[in-house]
């Protein structure tokens, strides 16, 4: 049961980070290629769909870590999964206090009503991913070791 854990847990942190990967080094510079109005369009309905559903994803990846690492507490590699599990809170923490205000505004805007400075919005928050998924990769990184 242990295995079958731990296993589960590094595959949803994998593909997790796998999305927010794909969002940071391909969907966003090719939505960003595109002329103002179909970025904006892209960038907002990204937004609500990505925004429903990577809260779950990312709490729920925080508390399979948390499991392993309890579960796991005597075995030799719990120092990695708990490490994993900060940087996965670090993780929620940067999205809660720099991402999701940023994105919050970001989803509702329309080609009619965005502010003047939506491009240096969205430019920041691309910014605020970046580290977001440096912080999840190395978590990653960390779950594949403490598996092998």
């Amino acid at each position: 049961m242990f295995n079958a854990l731990a296993v589960c847990t590094t595959v949803v942190v994998g593909v997790m980070v796998g999305v927010e990967f794909s969002v940071a080094f391909v969907i966003n510079p090719i939505l960003n290629a595109l002329p103002d109005d179909s970025t904006l369009r892209g960038r907002a309905h990204g937004g609500r769909m990505l925004g429903a559903v990577m809260p779950v994803w990312y709490i729920g990846s925080l508390a399979l870590v948390t499991a392993w690492a309890i579960t796991g507490r005597h075995h030799h590699d719990t120092g990695l999964v708990a490490t994993s599990g900060a940087l996965l809170l670090l993780s929620v923490i940067m999205s809660i206090l720099l991402l999701v205000p940023i994105n919050d505004r970001g989803k509702t805007w329309t080609p009619e009503d965005r502010p003047a400075d939506w491009r240096r919005q969205m430019n920041r928050w691309d910014r605020y991913h970046y580290a977001r998924v440096a912080v999840i990769v190395a978590a990653f990184a960390l779950l594949v070791t403490a598996l092998a």
